[in-house]
């Protein structure tokens, strides 16, 4: 069989290698990888993404029992000692519940700007990321940009969404709606990470006051609702407009979306006379369905005892 050349590294010096200097001659080579305890590595000051008990940490886990840590960490020095960990945050939660003592990581000088953009740029290459994750992280680089270009004098739009946006495979407008979620309250965020709130209308909410979306949010959890991307819009609007009451936003919220083909639509107000005025609106359904259901028994027991006279 016929081998490729291959070129093979015994690790020996190289001609230019003998006249650098210690600094270049480290520059150049690899990485090194550390055997570092687990007890000095602490996570990234707010660092966006989870690491989550769930089936992929359970084959995480798994895969380092049998082979190890395959792919090393990446860690900076902290002032006072130990390293802050910039990527590696799920490894370093397995080896823990693995009861392992260290693990292999990469350690590099970085500053606060280049260890947030090469945190970010790290973890956005996994697979499956929540959309609160995407939001903070994508913020969190678009700030350290902002301030890296200040640091070095830059007039241009160093920082910008357009720079972001050609290391990931979503669009500057798609960046944008991301980071808009960080203007979200956190119970409304988890909605979306959830899958309960899509994007698009999620971005509309996000312009909404804290106190409006907190005044949403209950109804919302009340009655087991989530506004259309139009309701969103509504809502946004009934904002600017300075039209936001509870019983605008729970009128709203009552009207029956475009996918639930058969309903009977009755004004909130006329419901609301009949009830207590902190029913929510779920509640309401449920005794009106009661009351029929009763009401049609009743119609069922005189029907049987015409048939017996």
């Amino acid at each position: 069989m016929k081998l490729k050349n291959q070129t093979i590294d015994l690790g020996l010096s190289g001609y230019d290698e003998l006249f650098m200097t210690e600094q270049e001659r480290a520059d150049t080579r690899k990485p090194k990888v550390e055997e570092l305890p687990l007890s000095e590595l602490t996570p990234f000051m707010d660092h966006p993404f989870k690491v989550k008990n769930d089936a992929e940490m359970a084959e995480l886990m798994k895969s380092i029992a049998d082979a190890g840590v395959l792919s090393p960490a990446l860690a900076r020095p902290k002032e006072g000692g130990g390293y802050e960990l910039i990527s590696g945050h799920r490894r370093l939660a397995a080896c823990k519940a693995l009861g392992m003592d260290t693990m292999p990581v990469i350690v590099r000088k970085l500053t606060d700007e280049e260890a947030v953009i090469t945190m970010v740029d790290s973890n956005l290459q996994r697979e499956h990321i929540l959309p609160s994750e995407k939001a903070f992280a994508y913020k969190m680089k678009m700030d350290a940009l902002r301030h890296q270009g200040k640091t070095l004098g830059q007039d241009g739009p160093k920082w910008s969404v357009s720079e972001i946006a050609e290391n990931t495979s979503d669009s500057e407008r798609q960046i944008k709606r991301y980071i808009r979620l960080t203007n979200l309250i956190p119970e409304i965020l988890q909605m979306v990470d959830d899958g309960r709130i899509a994007l698009t209308p999620a971005v509309e909410l996000s312009y909404l006051q804290p106190s409006e979306q907190e005044m949403l949010f209950s109804i919302m959890d009340c009655d087991e609702v989530t506004p259309s991307l139009s309701q969103a819009q509504r809502l946004r609007r009934m904002s600017e407009e300075q039209r936001f009451t509870d019983s605008a936003v729970m009128q709203l919220m009552s009207e029956v979306k475009g996918n639930q083909v058969e309903y009977v639509k009755v004004p909130v107000d006329k419901l609301r006379s009949y009830f207590r005025p902190d029913t929510s609106m779920k509640q309401m359904t449920e005794t009106l369905v009661k009351a029929m259901d009763f009401y049609n028994k009743h119609l069922e027991r005189q029907r049987r005892d015409r048939d017996a006279r």
